[in-house]
Formats: C-alpha cells, sequence, structure tokens
C-alpha cells in the first residue's frame, strides 16, 4: 500500500528510509534464525537429560522476538501502520487549525 506521506519525500530520503527498513527487517530474520537455532539446541539438550527446562528461555526470548517484530514490522517509521497513523494525526491537526 501506497502512503500519502511517501509523496512528500525526495528520492534520496526514501532511499534512506528503504534501506533503514530493510536493515531492521534483515535484523530481524537474523534474530529469528538465532533464536530458532539456539532454542532447537537448548530443547535437545533437555531432552537427553529428561528435564524440560528449556521452555523458560524459548518463552522469555519469544516474547523478545515478538517485541522485536512488532516494532520493525508495525510500529517503525515509514511502516504502513505508522504511516496511517501520521497521516490521521495530520488530517486531525489540520481539522483543529481550520476552526
Amino acid at each position: 500500500m501506497t502512503s500519502s506521506t511517501s509523496s512528500n519525500r525526495s528520492p534520496a530520503d526514501l532511499e534512506k528510509l528503504a534501506r533503514r527498513r530493510a536493515g531492521a527487517k534483515m535484523g530481524w530474520y537474523i534474530h529469528a534464525f538465532v533464536y530458532v537455532i539456539v532454542n532447537l539446541g537448548l530443547v535437545g539438550l533437555a531432552a537427553s537429560r529428561g528435564h524440560n527446562w528449556a521452555v523458560y528461555p524459548l518463552m522469555g526470548w519469544g516474547l523478545g522476538l515478538l517485541i522485536h517484530g512488532a516494532v520493525v514490522w508495525f510500529l517503525a517509521p515509514g511502516g504502513g501502520f505508522y504511516d496511517r497513523l501520521v497521516a490521521h494525526e495530520r488530517r486531525t491537526l489540520g481539522a483543529e487549525e481550520r476552526r
């Protein structure tokens, strides 16, 4: 979806924002990959000893990964949700000024 705010940006600004967003998403993918690999190892280690303690780091780190994903995919500047919020606030502020 194209944002109304993207038409107000210069090509250099769009390139900078695109690179920043791509870097943030790549960071999340790396975080998720490391999460899966490490937790597979922890689950394997715990299972080999007949314990289930690996669920605790899995849940704790999973929460961190979830929050990281929410920031990257929904709340980051230039994201669709963020741009819609900014556009809404601009419309609201414009309506208040006209009163």
